[in-house]
């Protein structure tokens, strides 16, 4: 393999002092040492690298020699000031040839000058030299005082150091004052003299997990080691410990008032469109007839309570009062549909949809401005209310978890720990995620598993903790506003006091199979249509479109007691068994109510019950296909509660039927003797739980946290397994017959960058068919010392790079470092308006070594934003590893080499392309700058 000529090989000088920039590059971490690359012979064990003893040329010319014995010295790491451990690579052990070790005597300090003061890098002090035997430098480095060789050596961190340099001084010295100056960390130091916005991301790029998390670190650290100065920072230090709790604490109960206000706004503008309270117009239909003495009243019409008709024509019934009612409907559904759409439109257009799918992407390290703004909390929140009141077929269960990410993306504002570090913000949005289900249905546990199952993307067992904590707080506050009146914070609280019977498997698994089809049916068509809607001119008309949608919606629903009433009350009317109480047609069995007491006897179907099957099945055909066009409205819109009750209504008509065959044949086999006592054996408002279940697997594809939503929504603990046969049978139907969920569907169908940790890499493809540039493409590279500010803003200009790596020289392409566009654009403004002596003829230089003063401008040194520590794979790894290291690590992009030598670039929209393009999908449809 060829010899690369050494960087500064030019400066050394004609005795054998060697300048300092030789002496950096000769330094164990930089890119281009022996130990780092396999460059042709290396010099002989203990023999100096040229023959004779190197000296390091300071302004005073000490010498810093080594005797010939320290060579089979065992490396030693040392904790450093920051308490960073020192790693040294070593040649199998040797103290490195280039590099001498040795240790100033006096204070501890070391040869390449990190942790000594300037002092003593300066002073004239003689040859300061170690020999085998002992160790010198006051026992600090750990086994330093009896071993061999107590030596220390370079500190390595993830991110380069920073050596400070004072102009007219040629040596490597730096300085610890108590703040962490000698750790850069791509310009993430503590220190007063940052760069303004560096560490902060574009609109619409990927976050640098591994660089959030060790930035995080690193901020962590420097605390605890501040901690023991003063009582001050003793209660800093705790107030940083205990803000993740404090914030998710807030979080949850921000997101439960909102939940409250959003759950009696709906119901009271629901039903708004049918009637009035006149004694109290803020009272919904309910509350009004609580304040009746009337003790029993049929379908809430008690006389407190006006429908429009009454106000109007004084009579409830007759063909004037329903043309009435039937007008006021269609009326109220356009003006609340007109206001969710404008209000969308004209002050925050992220609000539409349910949000889920965004949720998903942003969990997943990507950047979208004003996604979680207080905008957008206002906007969804009145949106929603308006939305569901508008009789529309959504749900506000899913915009409730993009509501409470809202709410804990703003209050991590509050703690700069999280506010500041987009990865550690997203723990508190997971936690938030959770508490927006925790809210929507009263189901914490089923919140936190929602949160891991769907929609995180890093979940760590601290977020675990701190989801239920924040799931736990939003329940709780949202219980004690008790916004449905009843004593049960859970939606549709169900009591069956029949066990199932062994054989009922097989419809519940029939229903999951059912729900599968439904599914599948579902996403398919809303699939299509929303590319039509984003293809076609309709794209443009979004309030139009809505206002369409609404008046048929309203139109076709009227007529139909079953699609008229809310959606919530129809899931509720089909989870519940028939009693005495019961006056649907659904209850309409003849049965003679004799004893309250005594068990219901199973009976045959009246008329009413089959009336009500037909009104069930036309409401099923409608409620599908207004979903489909419904989802994806430029309204904020759920997707749960139609499909729960899609499947409900299937569930019910299956339970039916089963009932009916165990009344008329209750002998058979299959009852195994269960039914021939007569009582009721059958539940067919356990089917509409089972079916409900089997729909929204199907539409979303949860298993775990689907089971114990439902459980935890309906009260119903027995019922376990059938929901688990149910949830298992449509997803598996449901994967058989279409690959993605619902949610995954609709980031592909936008293109969100989301590289799905679920999903396998099957190809056999080499990372350098994927790294940009082509084998024939020039690749756009910054070196470290010979590029001047005028190359860099030429650069900057010429390519749309988020990131350029930097190399040792045009020609040898020895990698460096990596450094971000943003960095670098921030670094120069930053230059350019606060040091003097900038000009376009500047040097910009990314090493510690200080220049050959000539008469140009003086250089510019930008080491504090060089990531040292870019992550490199080689040209011939598999990019089944590529994939997994940029799902697992969370990566922007990762450098290819070639034996050391830089090759290309591999982003993450280069690897979500790739894998578009071997899965036979258009690759161009990745939404990315």
């Amino acid at each position: 393999m060829e010899k690369f000529p050494l960087k500064g090989t030019g400066n050394i000088s004609s005795s054998n002092n060697l300048s300092i920039s030789y002496a950096a590059t000769n330094h164990p971490l930089s890119g281009d040492h022996p130990s780092y690359q396999s460059v042709g012979s290396k010099p002989g064990k203990g023999s100096p690298a040229s023959g004779a003893e190197r000296h390091i040329t300071t302004t005073t010319t000490t010498s810093l020699t080594t005797a010939p014995g320290t060579v089979g010295a065992v490396p030693v790491y040392e904790a450093d000031e920051d308490g960073m451990i020192d790693i040294t690579p070593g040649n199998g052990g040797l103290t490195n040839p280039n590099y001498s070790y040795s240790s100033y005597s006096a204070n501890g300090g070391r040869q390449d000058g990190v942790g000594a003061p300037s002092s003593a890098a300066n002073s004239s002090a003689p040859s300061i030299t170690t020999t085998a035997g002992a160790s010198s430098n006051g026992g600090a480095s750990i086994g330093g005082g009896e071993g061999p060789g107590g030596m220390s050596s370079p500190t390595h961190t993830r991110f380069g150091r920073d050596f400070h340099h004072s102009d007219h001084e040629d040596t490597l010295t730096v300085s610890f004052s108590g703040k962490m100056e000698g750790i850069s960390f791509a310009g993430m130091t503590d220190t007063s003299d940052d760069i303004p916005g560096i560490g902060q991301y574009e609109d619409f790029h990927t976050i640098d997990w591994q660089r959030d998390i060790a930035r995080d670190r690193m901020r962590h650290r420097y605390i605890v080691k501040k901690r023991q100065d003063s009582f001050w920072d003793l209660l800093k230090g705790a107030h940083d410990a205990w803000s993740g709790w404090v914030c998710v604490l807030l979080v949850g109960l921000f997101t439960g008032c909102v939940a409250g206000v959003i759950d009696i706004g709906a119901s009271w503008m629901t039903d708004l469109k049918f009637g009035i309270c006149p004694q109290a117009f803020w009272l919904n239909r309910e509350q009004c007839c609580w304040s009746s003495n009337e003790t029993s009243f049929d379908s809430g019409n008690c006389s407190q309570w006006y429908a429009w008709s009454e106000i109007f024509t004084s009579s409830r019934e007759g063909f004037g009062a329903y043309v009435i009612s039937y007008f006021f409907y269609i009326m109220w559904a356009m003006l609340f549909a007109l206001l969710a759409a404008s209000l969308v439109r004209m002050f925050a257009p992220y609000a539409c949809g349910s949000g889920i799918p965004e949720i998903k992407t942003i969990l997943s390290g990507f950047i979208i401005r004003s996604y979680l703004g207080k905008w957008t909390l206002i906007i969804k929140s009145v949106g929603i209310m308006l939305s569901v009141s508008a009789g529309l077929s959504l749900g506000k269960e899913g915009p409730m978890v993009h509501i409470a990410s809202c709410i804990g993306n703003i209050l991590s504002y509050l703690f700069p720990k999280y506010g500041r570090n987009e990865a550690k913000k997203r723990e508190i949005l997971s936690a938030a995620a959770a508490a927006g289900v925790s809210v929507a249905f009263g189901a914490p546990i089923g919140g936190v598993l929602f949160s891991l199952e769907e929609v995180s993307y890093y979940f760590p067992l601290k977020t675990l903790w701190r989801s239920f904590f924040c799931a736990l707080i939003a329940a709780f506050i949202l219980r004690s506003i008790n916004p449905f009146g009843n004593e049960h914070s859970v939606l549709f609280y169900v009591e069956y006091n029949k066990p199932w019977i062994f054989f009922e498997l097989v419809p519940f698994i029939g229903l999951g199979i059912i729900g599968g089809i439904i599914a599948t049916l579902f996403i398919k068509a809303n699939l299509w249509w929303c590319r039509f809607r984003k293809y076609s001119k309709l794209g443009q008309y979004p309030v139009t479109e809505v206002l369409i949608v609404t008046f048929i919606t309203a139109v076709i629903a009227y007529p139909n007691p079953y699609t008229r009433m809310n959606t919530s009350e129809l899931i509720y009317l089909l989870f519940s068994q028939c009693g005495i109480s019961n006056q649907d047609p659904l209850c309409d069995y003849n049965r003679n109510f004799t004893d309250v007491n005594s068990a219901i006897e199973i009976a045959a179907a009246g008329p009413g019950v089959y009336k009500a099957v037909w009104l069930l099945i036309l409401a099923l055909a409608m409620k599908l296909i207004m979903t489909i066009f419904t989802f994806g409205m430029k309204v904020p819109c759920g997707l749960f509660i139609p499909s729960l009750a899609l499947g409900a209504i299937t569930g019910r008509i299956v339970g039916i039927a089963m009932e009916q065959l165990a009344y008329n044949y209750p002998k058979i086999w299959i009852f195994s003797g269960e039914c021939s006592t007569g009582d009721d054996c059958i539940t067919p408002g356990l089917y509409a739980m089972v079916g409900a279940a089997a729909v929204l697997g199907g539409v979303t594809r949860m298993t775990v946290s689907l089971v114990v939503i439902m459980f935890e929504l309906t009260g119903g603990v027995r019922y376990i397994v059938p929901l688990m046969a149910a949830a298992m049978a449509s997803k598996w139907v449901g994967d058989a017959l279409g690959r993605q969920g619902i949610y995954d569907a609709h980031i592909a169908l936008n293109g969100y960058p989301f590289l799905d940790s679920k999903d396998e890499f099957q190809h056999t493809t080499l990372a350098a068919d994927v790294m940009q540039p082509k084998r024939n493409e020039t690749l756009a590279v910054i070196t470290q010392d010979s590029m001047t500010v005028d190359d860099i803003e030429t650069l900057l200009k010429e390519t749309e790079h988020n990131g350029y790596p930097v190399v040792v020289s045009k020609e040898n392409q020895y990698l460096v470092g990596f450094v971000l566009r943003r960095d670098l654009n921030l670094a120069l403004a930053n230059a350019r308006r606060i040091i003097d002596g900038i000009t376009g003829q500047s040097l910009v230089i990314f090493t510690s070594a200080q220049p050959v003063q000539n008469l140009g401008p003086s250089p510019l040194k930008l080491k504090k934003i060089l990531d040292m520590a870019p992550i490199t794979v080689t040209d011939q790894t598999p990019m089944e590893t590529v994939v997994d290291m940029f799902r697992k690590l969370g990566l922007r992009q990762t450098l290819v080499t070639h034996n050391g030598r830089l090759l290309g670039v591999i982003t993450k929209k280069d690897v979500l392309r790739h894998v578009k393009q071997m899965d036979n999908e258009d690759p161009n449809t990745v939404l990315f700058n």
